[in-house]
């Protein structure tokens, strides 16, 4: 590495985040400067940066600072820095691999629609694995669910799961539409669009709001915690202001409706 360092205004800027964040990272020990300057300005030198970089990459995956904190700690770094920051790299790579295969596929069904050519169903669905997460579903709710829900999805027709896809990306538009409108998360409109999601969540076998007599409650409640602390679901609900707020605005609403209905 160099010895070339940054003040802390062109690291906020270079990054997309705030000086003020980055002293409050300084505050907790997360991300001290590694000098400070005469002026008292605090400037950042190759490692500070590419410990920033794995601290916003572990934000992007969901974690809070208390949590970020612990993994880059010296008594449970496991790994170096090459070596976390290639294991990020292949995340996003395979990440990046899904939208690009989901671009294509929406892309390819807007210029037959468009060209009055027939649908090639077989393409319609490509990047949208639900067989992705068998293992979290079957670690969370058990075999039978992950069993229900595929056996309920592989018998449906294309058409069928086009309704689906449609319904999903209704949501997830609603969603963001009333977060980023400002209404309160406990607002008419906002618990409409929670009972919307809710139904949708019944009508999908294998989960516990699904099975007759399960926690539907505690369920709605736990998932809506789960958007925000897993981006991998919490994207589907990102505004323009990024982060989690989209997330935060489901979750609290799923919550009031969850309190006051289930």
């Amino acid at each position: 590495m160099t010895g070339r360092d940054w003040s802390i205004q062109e690291i906020a800027r270079l990054a997309g985040t705030t000086s003020r964040t980055l002293r409050h990272y300084d505050d907790i020990g997360l991300l001290p400067p590694s000098r400070i300057a005469h002026n008292g300005y605090r400037h950042y030198d190759e490692a500070a940066l590419v410990r920033l970089q794995r601290i916003l990459l572990l934000r992007e995956l969901g974690l809070g600072l208390p949590q970020i904190a612990e993994v880059l700690s010296p008594v449970n770094a496991r790994q170096s820095e090459e070596s976390a920051l290639e294991t990020h790299l292949a995340l996003l790579r395979e990440e990046q691999n899904r939208l690009a295969r989901q671009i294509a596929s929406v892309e390819n069904t807007i210029d037959a629609l468009k060209g009055g050519e027939e649908l090639m169903a077989e393409n319609m669905f490509d990047g949208f694995d639900h067989t992705q997460y068998k293992e979290e579903v079957e670690e969370r709710w058990g075999r039978k669910a992950y069993a229900d829900s595929d056996r309920w999805w592989r018998r449906m027709t294309d058409a069928e799961r086009a309704d689906w896809q449609q319904r999903v990306s209704d949501l997830g538009r609603d969603w963001i539409a009333a977060a980023e409108s400002g209404i309160d998360p406990a607002s008419a409109e906002a618990q409409d669009v929670a009972r919307r999601h809710v139904e949708w969540l019944i009508g999908i076998p294998g989960t516990p709001a699904a099975v007759p007599g399960g926690d539907v409650k505690g369920y709605v409640i736990g998932l809506g915690e789960m958007y925000v602390a897993d981006p991998r679901f919490g994207a589907n609900y990102a505004t323009s202001a990024g982060g989690t707020q989209g997330a935060e605005f489901v979750r609290d609403a799923l919550h009031i409706y969850a309190e006051g209905n289930l």
